[in-house]
Order: structure tokens, then C-alpha cells, then sequence
């Protein structure tokens, strides 16, 4: 039988050599839909960006994946933003200080206004806040341990004000996204008008391909480029052959055979940063007691079954680091908790003792989501069959309905490759946000995959409400050792942040929330 174009791909890396086999037999369900690349060299004043995944909204209240940052805070912006050093700064406001446990002061910025020449107005802020807080399975609500409310003081001055005390509100705001209250809904935003240095003269959100000029409204500097074309282009090597044709000049999110394709060219360049993902193959918490992942011994045992020196080697070829905890190791509050082992005897034997015979397990996982996402998932079939675990795979498209597999509102799964994000570059955050799920949040789904254990939830409470930051580290790193014992993950690494670009485009500082200012580019 020939081999196809995945274990051709695998052969060069020499995985043969290594010991990492594939097998074959691997269903496939929902495989991406390609996409027509862009066509034609950008304009002098012209820059194009070639994502991995579908941008299909502006908005991120649903869902938000690390590069559209860059398109959607060139469109939306908040009060603060997190820069490259992981700190906040102001946005719309010029002041946001904390001046009781409870009770922030807010002040927004005078002048700033959207595109179409309204103000930002403090009413802007608090629907914001009431449409983000009323969306089931929020991307951005898992972060708020709760919500603020809004205390209008005048025109352009007002008070966040929380029941108990939220000290890193200032961070956590950035993932606010304003825009005008009689226009803002409790759902992804696919029109309307946004305050930051761009505006969107056309759109596709079924391609995923959306045009952006220079917002001459713009409150602040003018941006350096007039016009930014997004194309959402799925396949790797059409991202790759579009950059080296000059048709398009920033891709994201690119494999190490990618980086290697493109950095020995003198016309493109390549950056890496440490991120703060975590990419994970996370089990599922809404089993039925009498299921066998119920059971954290049975989680732990199959955790032997991965071999992940070899996939973060061989398949990712050095991209990524071993976890060695339940967050990145790069989030302020971050503690190691232990690491994964690779061995199989071990995983059949525990399994064997534990009486789980006959395993069947479904892992899901939408295409793009992390690096060689597809290589990886087929090397765990291999490994799980090498201890008598059948699996099988279902790819989702991007924009498909894996939310609703997600949540728990369609089909039936038992392990989902996902990817969490600290876009606050905070690990109370992403704890906050995979977690702290309580009954409550599972009512309306707003849990991480079902995942709920009231005493760590309690622990990062305590942690979310201290006002002290030596006491809130002691606090987060007791609640990360209680997370590590009920072994969430089947295997989890954190990625670098890798994109390449042409040499045309300049100042492209990429950060590690995989995302740049995209108004203090150039172009040359």
C-alpha cells in the first residue's frame, strides 16, 4: 500500500529511527475544508495576513484563539491591553487604580472615540460588561471570578466595583472588548463599530477573509499601514508558498518544518517567544460515574501511554516544552507539580489491576488548533494501541460545531486536544478559566469539560480574592499541586509563538500571547 502524505512526512523526521511508530486505520471525521489562498502581491501600502485558523468574528465573547488578537484589538479595543512584558497598560483609560479591596477608579481617556465619531462613554463600559456576562460557555467569563459592576461618577469617570476583592482587575479587563451599548449583544459581534486605529470595510465570515482600513477617526496615532487584507488560509504549505511568492506577509502559528523552509530566505524572517498556552489533551469530567475516566487512577495510568519526549522531539521538533505543572511555567504564580513518564508496561499493568479491559476511547479536536495537530493526534492512536486501547479520531473543521461537543451538547467524547490561553500572562487566570468550574457554571456549561472539584475551586477563590501577592502565590501553588493529583490531562505542553514574516513589513513585536500591535507596524 503506498504511504500517505502524513507518514511520508513522519519518515523524514526519521520517527522510524526513533522508535515512535505510526499505525494506520485512524477514522478521520469532519476533515478541514480547504480554502482558496490569496491571489495577487500586496500594494505598496498594503500589508496581508495569512491565519491558521478562521477569524469569524471580531468579537471574542465565545471564543477567541491567540492570533486574532492582533486583528481584533486593531478593530475593538478595552481599557488596559497586556504588552510583551506581560504588564498592563492603558488603553481607553488613562487611570485604573485600585483605591479600596473592592472599589477600582476608572477614568477614560478624553477624546477617545469610535469610527463613526461617537464618544466612549462609561454606559459603553457597563453593557459591555452585562453582554459578556450573559453568553453561555463565555470564553472570557471563565476569567472573572466575578463580574464587576459599573458606578457611573461622571461623563468620563466611574468605579469597578466587586462584592469581593479582585486585585488583578486591571489585567483581567483587557479582555473587554468596548464598542457602542445600543449596538452590543450577548453573542459574537459580526458588525458594528470599534474605537482602535482600524475599521472593517469588508468581510466573509464564511472564509474567514476580511478587510481593514485606516480608521481616520482614530482618538490616537495614525497607524503606519492604510490597508490590512486577513485570508484564512488552513493548509501550512499554502501559508508557506504564499509567503515566499510575496503574496502575503505575515503567517502564524507555523510548524518547525515550516520555520526551517522559510528561515534561511533573505527576504523573510522568523520570531519565537515562550507562550503562554497550554495545549493539552484534556479528558472528559462529564463521565458518568461507573466510566472508567471517572476514575483518576485509570486517567493516571494512560498517561504512561504517551510518549511525549519523542512528540515534542520528533513531531514538533523542539517547539514546545513538557509540562511540568498545570499552566506555563512563564505565568506569574506558576510552580511545577510534576511530569508526565512514558511508560507503557507500567500504563497496561495499572490497567490491568484495575480491571479496565477493552478501552474505547474518542479523542476530538478542531484542525489548527495547535502545531502538527494532526501528527500528533495519530501518534497517540499508536501509542494507546501499543497497550491494547483502541481509539479513534474526529478532526473538526474550524467554525464547525465543536463548541457544542465542547460543551457537552452534542456527541459523546472521552479526550479533546484543546488550547487554554493566559492572555493575561497571569496564573490565577488560566486556573480561573479551567479550574474553578462549580455547579453553577455547569448549569450553563461555562465549566472547563465538566471538570469540577469544589475544594480546588474554593482554593482559587481565596487565591482570585488576595489582595496580598505573597500569600495569593501560596494560595495558587497549593491549588496547582490539589489540580496536578486529579490528573485533568492525558498529556499537556506548552508551545512557542512562532510566526515568519517578509522582510517588508517591520516592527512586528510579537508577544507571548502570540500577537503583535498591529498599528505600530511598517512597512518598507
Amino acid at each position: 500500500m503506498t504511504d500517505s502524505l502524513l507518514h511520508q512526512r513522519f519518515s523524514r523526521r526519521n520517527l522510524m529511527r526513533g522508535g515512535l511508530l505510526l499505525g494506520g486505520g485512524v477514522l478521520l471525521g469532519g476533515a478541514a475544508t480547504g480554502c482558496a489562498t490569496p491571489t495577487g502581491t500586496p500594494g505598496p501600502t498594503t500589508v496581508s495576513l495569512a491565519l491558521n485558523r478562521s477569524l469569524v468574528s471580531l468579537d471574542n465573547k465565545l471564543n477567541q484563539f491567540d492570533a486574532a488578537l492582533t486583528v481584533q484589538r486593531g478593530v475593538r479595543q478595552a481599557l488596559t491591553e497586556i504588552d510583551a512584558n506581560l504588564k498592563p497598560q492603558l488603553v481607553l483609560a488613562d487611570r485604573f487604580e485600585l483605591v479600596e479591596p473592592t472599589r477600582w477608579f476608572v477614568h477614560l481617556r478624553d477624546g477617545v472615540r469610535y469610527s463613526d465619531g461617537s464618544p466612549v462613554r462609561v454606559e459603553d463600559v457597563a453593557t459591555a460588561l452585562k453582554m459578556y456576562s450573559e453568553v453561555d460557555g463565555s470564553f472570557v467569563g471563565g476569567f472573572f471570578p466575578e463580574w464587576p459592576t459599573v458606578e457611573p461618577m461622571d461623563a468620563s469617570s466611574f468605579s469597578l466595583l466587586t462584592t469581593k476583592p479582585v486585585p488583578v482587575l486591571d489585567y483581567l479587563m483587557s479582555n473587554i472588548l468596548i464598542t457602542p451599548a445600543a449596538a452590543n449583544r450577548p453573542e459574537e459581534l459580526q458588525s458594528g463599530v470599534g474605537s482602535g486605529p482600524y475599521v472593517v470595510t469588508s468581510s466573509d465570515r464564511g472564509t474567514g477573509n476580511y478587510t481593514l482600513e485606516r480608521n481616520t477617526q482614530y482618538w490616537g496615532p495614525a497607524p503606519n499601514i492604510e490597508t490590512v487584507r486577513v485570508r484564512f488560509v488552513p493548509e501550512e504549505s499554502s501559508r508557506v508558498v504564499t509567503l515566499r511568492s510575496g503574496e502575503v506577509d505575515v503567517i502564524d502559528s507555523i510548524t518547525p518544518d515550516a520555520a526551517d523552509q522559510l528561515e534561511g530566505l533573505s527576504n523573510v524572517g522568523v520570531e519565537r517567544v515562550d507562550g503562554v498556552r497550554l495545549n493539552q489533551l484534556f479528558y472528559n469530567f462529564r463521565k458518568p460515574a461507573d466510566h472508567p475516566l471517572a476514575n483518576a487512577r485509570v486517567r493516571k495510568a494512560l498517561t504512561y501511554a504517551i510518549n511525549g519526549p519523542a512528540l515534542i522531539d520528533q513531531v514538533m521538533q523542539g517547539s514546545a516544552t513538557a509540562s511540568r505543572g498545570v499552566i506555563p511555567s512563564i505565568l506569574d504564580g506558576a510552580i511545577e507539580t510534576g511530569e508526565y513518564v512514558y511508560d507503557p508496561a507500567r500504563a497496561r499493568g495499572e490497567l490491568d489491576a484495575l480491571g479496565v479491559r477493552d478501552l474505547n476511547l474518542k479523542i476530538i479536536w478542531e484542525s489548527g488548533e495547535f502545531a502538527a495537530d494532526t501528527d500528533i493526534m495519530e501518534s497517540v492512536v499508536q501509542m494507546f494501541s501499543d497497550i491494547g486501547v483502541r481509539t479513534s479520531l474526529q478532526q473538526f473543521e474550524p467554525g464547525g460545531d465543536i463548541m457544542q461537543w465542547r460543551q457537552g451538547k452534542a456527541g459523546d467524547w472521552d479526550v479533546l486536544g484543546n488550547g487554554f490561553p493566559s492572555p493575561t500572562g497571569l496564573a490565577i487566570t488560566i486556573m480561573q478559566g479551567m479550574y474553578a468550574g462549580t455547579p453553577e457554571k455547569e448549569a450553563t456549561r461555562d465549566t472547563y469539560h465538566g471538570y469540577q472539584f469544589p475544594e480546588i475551586a474554593a482554593a482559587i477563590a481565596r487565591a482570585s480574592e488576595e489582595v496580598d501577592p505573597t500569600r495569593r502565590g501560596q494560595l495558587l501553588a497549593d491549588a496547582q499541586r490539589q489540580i496536578w493529583d486529579t490528573v485533568p490531562c492525558l498529556w499537556s505542553f506548552v508551545p512557542k509563538s512562532v510566526l515568519a514574516k517578509r522582510d517588508r513589513i517591520q516592527d512586528v513585536t510579537l508577544r507571548p500571547t502570540n500577537s503583535y500591535n498591529l498599528s505600530a507596524a511598517t512597512l518598507v
